[in-house]
């Protein structure tokens, strides 16, 4: 009678565990094939995760491995079985693919490349991430995933409020975890410029300085008294800890995109340049948000020279084949009465002001390009004509994005309508922390399909992915940023990884339900009930 009992136990212990562990994470992988026989394998907490030898990618994968699942790296022997083994070598196209595979010989985890490997060890410890005890018990099973865009990006804007190296480091993190491989950096704006340039020390010292801000909107401006707050906002980043980052991103494999947002946006480096704007100035790094009139003069030569100097210092601290220089929101204003810049049109004998800041692209391009490098810029970049190697990232909708992509350009989505977190994320705004304002649920984050159904499918081809952005005019702490990302990134990263016929939102946020436990457990900031 005691034998039939535990064997009664032993049984409903087994089909508990199925029941548990069901490899239903975000992103969700493209297969998860459970073994009908209802066995399990044993992950304990101390057992060897073998990986190959030679490879320090693996190793460190095995590292990850030892973090995330209490696992012990140890170099494969052919000799010794191991119950966890790390392997490349998986068949596919895509290097972010990965299969695990869960039997009676152990726990496989095998790659397309070191990066597979990677989203395998974040998939199962997704998986496990809240069975308590030192042995978790794992339905035998054959899970397959591969990410349905090579680009998957998201970003963060520094320049409007500074987050520290910590931070940036957990934001880093927090892509990981969902998948992501890009992480687009804006380090300068007419807030605050937050990359130091050695060859022009001031730039970061005063540009990254501003005495005070505007509290709450823009309000107030040209109505009347704004009110400020009186904190100094302050705060760059080293070059030193520009690499030790940069580093940090790369062994999570997200490639650090860093943008130089010009020939607008400009007003905090012209606060310490004044000569490389029309008028002169004086000009002050801005406590306020919006668009500023103030560029870079395109017609003084010495505006090329502190681009190249600044670019050339940039491409020495980030080895990612993308720059991103802006091109956004960038006023003619200011060039249409300003002597040199009407001396330059009519030099290059151009039709409008529009070339002006072509002009300008086209020789960041050709730097950037003896450098190795390749530009990216908003869609506003189209307005000139486009220069010809560079790639649009489409915020003004999706018009810009399916222009640049029948011209053959590669092309990033990122439309406001669906990837704009700074906006709230539930109808009540009195429930949430404050925002630009706009409303951007998670379900219509969701519902984003980055390629256009008007373009052809070899039109479609173009489009290398999608990514959110979060703008930081009224996010003023790393909680709060976490907070404007999460669970919104859930909802993006499924728009990276899957096909359209695999999504499903009723079912996206019962999984949300497990992330969600993972985020307290983790210690992030999130917000609780979505629409």
């Amino acid at each position: 009678m005691k034998k039939i009992i535990f064997v009664l136990v032993a049984t409903w212990m087994s089909f508990n565990s199925m029941a548990d562990v069901t490899y239903q994470v975000i992103p969700l992988p493209q297969s998860i094939k459970l073994d009908p026989s209802g066995k399990n394998a044993q992950l304990i907490k101390g057992q060897v995760v073998s990986y190959p030898a030679d490879n320090a990618e693996m190793k460190r994968n095995a590292q990850f491995a030892q973090e995330f699942l209490g696992l012990k790296p140890q170099v494969a022997a052919k000799k010794v079985k191991t119950p966890v083994n790390l392997t490349l070598g998986l068949q596919s196209e895509n290097p972010d693919a990965y299969q695990i595979t869960i039997d009676k010989k152990g726990i496989t985890i095998q790659g397309a490349s070191e990066s597979g490997v990677f989203y395998g060890i974040q998939t199962l410890r997704k998986s496990v991430a809240l069975e308590e005890g030192d042995t978790i018990s794992l339905p035998f099973a054959t899970i397959t995933g591969e990410p349905r865009f090579q680009y998957r990006g998201t970003m963060l804007d520094c320049a409007r409020h500074f987050f520290p190296v910590t931070f940036i480091k957990e934001f880093i993190d927090i892509l990981a975890l969902h998948g992501v491989n890009k992480f687009h950096w804006h380090l300068t704006d007419d807030q605050g410029w937050r990359f130091e340039v050695k060859a022009l020390p001031e730039l970061a010292k005063k540009g990254s300085y501003r005495p005070y801000t505007i509290i709450g909107s823009n309000v107030g401006l040209g109505q009347g008294d704004p009110i400020w707050d009186d904190t100094p906002e302050e705060g760059y980043y080293t070059q030193a800890e520009l690499r030790e980052i940069v580093q940090y991103a790369q062994e999570r494999y997200i490639t650090i995109i860093p943008e130089i947002d010009l020939p607008g946006h400009m007003v905090a480096a012209l606060s310490v340049y004044p000569n490389l704007g029309c008028t002169g100035g004086p000009y002050f790094v801005r406590p306020y948000w919006g668009v500023d009139p103030d560029v870079l003069c395109a017609g003084n030569p010495e505006t090329l020279k502190f681009i190249h100097t600044v670019l050339g210092e940039l491409c020495e601290v980030f080895p990612s084949k993308y720059i991103h220089v802006g091109g956004d929101e960038s006023p003619r204003d200011r060039w249409k009465k300003c002597e040199k810049c009407q001396n330059k049109k009519k030099e290059l004998q151009l039709d409008n002001e529009a070339q002006l800041q072509t002009y300008i692209l086209k020789d960041v391009e050709k730097f950037l390009s003896q450098h190795g490098r390749e530009l990216i810029g908003w869609d506003e970049i189209l307005e000139g004509g486009l220069s010809e190697g560079a790639t649009v990232m489409s915020w003004r909708g999706y018009k810009g994005g399916i222009t640049a992509a029948r011209l053959h350009h590669r092309v990033i989505m990122t439309p406001t309508d669906n990837c704009y977190i700074d906006y709230y994320q539930l109808k009540n705004q009195r429930a949430q922390p404050h925002a630009i304002g706009g409303y951007l649920p998670l379900s219509k984050v969701y519902a984003m399909e980055p390629i256009p159904s008007d373009l052809t499918e070899e039109e479609g081809k173009f489009i290398l992915g999608a990514q959110c952005n979060l703008w930081t005019e009224y996010v003023l702490s790393p909680k709060h940023a976490e907070y404007m990302l999460l669970p919104r990134l859930d909802a993006m990263c499924e728009v990276q990884w899957l096909q359209p016929d695999q999504k499903n939102f009723e079912a996206f946020t019962t999984r949300l339900a497990d992330m969600e436990k993972l985020y307290r457990k983790l210690g992030y900031s999130y917000c609780t009930a979505y629409e």
